[in-house]
């Protein structure tokens, strides 16, 4: 008589790596580590970042097998999202310098990765609540530095980057390096403490505490450009407001009229750029994009059908970034502009690929937030818009929690309506 085959991993392993409390706490310290990746590096460096990412893959890995039978695949991972990073993957083939690149798609995946595990584990209201509480630590954190810094020490920590200037009002850093990526990441977590309000998922006073936080984060960063982008989040949360009262039958042709006048903004936005740059009083900050722009799009046309091969981040020893920094006399870790950084590293190809990835992960999750009934819904679509219009000036959308966001965003999106849901599929049983 044949005796059962035995498995390899004990009952008990397998239900607490499935468990609800081992993957919301995974999805929590991925959250925390994806937006914490600066103050890591500064505290433990690279091979410290690169063990704690090591560590959770491996454990997003094992979740998922402990889980594999329950999460329904099809449909699921967007073809948009494969083929970009597909492409980006493929660079290796013609990249002027491999090893970069192929660390560079490798770092790429693993945030990839952790963001499917995510998005697949955590419902909406879910992740909402982990993007929720990871940002409220981290911006309590930094504030809570700043004011060690400004106030208590009166001296810069310099090694995490933060000035100490909260005494004087401002500009802050907290733990994210810059002033203006503490700006993102604090209109990010208003966006999510307003959506954690609206569904009652927090307690009163924990979200007016939050919202308090982000508020006074943003404010005191001083950042030129997280002016404009809160002025169109705005804009797009009343746009969705209002869409959301419109009755059903009617709202296709509310949705195209707004398509028609976002676009006309856009374009009377672009004619009179010099205009907007002086009532953000952003013109200083501007010149020093500007300047890096045009090094970026001299360089476009060498390679302008394949790219020079993606890096993600820019290294600081290799050419064609090394030009760049000659060049303009400044060290950038990156191209400040999503988009010009995605066409010079992976050429025209990538940069439509990206856009395609962007549009649809845009258009279908603020579909899904116009007609589903759930606030939850409007998350996704209003944190997308803060990266979208943040990558005209910086490029964060491209790797670690920006590209993070993204890709949960993009597959949650496609979960609701992928085109693929409606192809014949077995039983996942």
């Amino acid at each position: 008589m044949a005796t059962p085959p035995r498995t390899l991993v004990p009952p008990a392993v397998t239900e607490f790596l499935g468990s609800a409390r081992f993957t919301s706490t995974l999805a929590l310290l991925a959250v925390v580590v994806g937006f914490s990746t600066h103050a890591i590096r500064a505290l433990i460096g690279w091979p410290g970042l690169i063990g704690a990412l090591g560590v959770l893959v491996v454990l997003a890995a094992l979740s998922f097998a402990a889980q594999w039978r329950l999460i329904e695949w099809h449909g699921l991972l967007p073809v948009s999202a494969l083929l970009f990073v597909g492409w980006c993957a493929l660079s290796l083939l013609w990249s002027q310098y491999q090893w970069a690149t192929l660390a560079g798609v490798i770092y790429q995946l693993i945030f990839a990765f952790l963001a499917v595990y995510i998005a697949l584990v955590r419902d909406a209201i879910q992740i909402v609540r982990v993007v929720g509480d990871a940002l409220r630590f981290l911006l309590t954190l930094s504030l809570s530095l700043e004011v060690l810094s400004g106030l208590l020490l009166d001296a810069p920590i310099k090694f995490l980057g933060i000035q100490g200037n909260i005494a004087l009002g401002g500009p802050i850093q907290g733990l994210f390096g810059t002033r203006n990526q503490l700006s993102i990441v604090a209109l990010i977590a208003f966006v999510t403490f307003l959506v954690e309000l609206r569904t009652r998922s927090v307690r009163p006073p924990i979200a007016a505490y939050s919202i308090t936080l982000a508020v006074l984060c943003i404010l005191l960063a001083h950042s030129p450009v997280i002016a404009a982008v809160s002025v169109v989040v705005g804009l797009a949360t009343l746009a969705l407001y209002l869409l959301r009262k419109v009755p059903a039958n009617q709202r296709p042709y509310f949705q195209w009229g707004l398509a028609i006048f976002t676009v006309a903004v856009l374009v009377t936005a672009y004619i009179y750029r010099t205009r907007v740059i002086d009532l953000l009083n952003a013109r200083a900050d501007f010149q020093v994009r500007y300047q890096l722009w045009i090094q970026i799009w001299e360089l476009i046309p060498v390679q302008q059908t394949v790219g020079w091969g993606w890096v993600g981040s820019w290294p600081t020893d290799l050419y064609p970034f090394t030009a760049i920094q000659d060049a303009t006399g400044v060290y950038h870790a990156d191209g400040l502009n999503a988009y010009l950084d995605v066409y010079l590293q992976v050429g025209v190809i990538g940069l439509l690929l990206f856009v395609a990835l962007i549009a649809l992960a845009f258009s279908r999750s603020w579909l899904l937030a116009s007609n589903r009934r759930s606030v939850v819904y409007a998350w996704a679509p209003l944190v997308l818009v803060a990266l979208l219009v943040t990558s005209v000036f910086e490029s964060s959308i491209l790797v670690e929690a920006g590209w993070m966001l993204l890709v949960i965003c993009t597959v949650k999106a496609s979960q609701g309506m992928s085109w693929r849901l409606r192809l014949p599929h077995r039983d996942a049983s």
